[in-house]
């Protein structure tokens, strides 16, 4: 069955059954990739996107659901984004898995905060994992990008082309002398 989305700030139609989770749809339909799957079950916070500003877990959200209703992907805050520039500015993720979900969950807290506290932030991170434990520098990276005045806490759809998933998880293997899982081809 067709169904219209608005993701990204663009008009886009797809076939999937209504009942089928965003998550597959966004993956697999339109080749966003950058959301990813953690659990299934809406407990990992891997697969966080925005619906209306809303972060919602895209691994349970059925597209039925969202007629009408603007998402917005971790593709879509388009790689200048303040927290995206803090994440590498305080080189926050180790494999980086998990980032994507955390950004845009960090994302929609400064957006309806634009000072939160250590309090505020644990309240809006309480439902994302990091495995790899990376909780203190990502506490840090919502600080520095609270605390930069330079690029508003919105998003917005990319100027420019942003990068490829594969170029973003080289650099990051790169900087952290990781083998990262896309270069040995376990993940596309």
């Amino acid at each position: 069955m067709a169904a219209s989305l608005d993701v990204n700030g663009k008009a886009m139609s797809v076939e999937a059954d209504p009942d089928t989770p965003l998550l597959w749809v966004l993956r697999d339909e339109l080749g966003l990739t950058g959301t990813k799957f953690g659990c299934g079950l809406a407990q990992c916070g891997a697969c966080t996107v925005h619906v209306n500003g809303d972060p919602v877990r895209s691994c349970v959200t059925p597209i039925a659901a969202l007629s009408g209703a603007k998402i917005t992907t971790i593709e879509g805050l388009g790689g200048a984004h303040p927290l995206q520039q803090a994440w590498v500015r305080l080189d926050v993720p180790q494999c980086g898995y998990c980032q994507s979900g955390q950004i845009m969950s960090a994302a929609a807290l400064l957006e309806a905060n634009k000072k939160p506290t250590d309090d505020d932030i644990d309240a809006a991170m309480g439902g994302n994992i990091c495995r790899c434990g990376a909780y203190q520098r990502i506490r840090a990276a919502i600080k520095d990008a609270a605390s930069s005045a330079a690029a508003p806490v919105v998003a917005a759809p990319p100027a420019a082309k942003p990068a490829a998933e594969a170029d973003i998880d080289e650099a990051i293997s790169a900087a952290s002398g990781a083998t990262s899982r896309v270069q040995r081809g376990e993940v596309r």
